[in-house]
């Protein structure tokens, strides 16, 4: 399991609110200047597109993803991952619950 416990970074507490709120996430800045998000995503459907490349952990809750031209929808819970390609997007839907996650920017 990845670690989710992060020493020695920079937080920034203005919050990145997307969907009326509905999904809400803060930036942590790492010493080598790598960034990740760490946030939560209530029950809805959204689409978010990309820029890098990015990896969404699940930390707990679940949620069901379609890729930008991929032809099915997958099922996360915590504890799992997916990749999203640069210049690309996806598809995130919340059924119930809180999904909390860890999106780590790839390049």
């Amino acid at each position: 399991m990845p670690q989710h416990e992060y020493s020695g970074v920079t937080a920034i507490a203005k919050a990145n609110i997307y969907f009326d709120g509905k999904v809400v996430s803060h930036s942590l800045v790492f010493p080598d200047g790598s960034r990740k998000t760490i946030g939560l995503i209530y029950p809805g459907a959204f689409h978010f597109g990309t820029n890098a490349a990015e990896r969404m952990e699940i930390i707990a809750g679940a949620c069901r993803v379609k890729l930008d031209g991929a032809p099915d929808w997958k099922n996360f819970s915590g504890g799992q991952s997916f990749d999203v390609p640069a210049k690309s997007g996806f598809d995130i839907e919340v059924a119930t619950g809180i999904c909390e996650y860890v999106c780590s920017f790839l390049g």
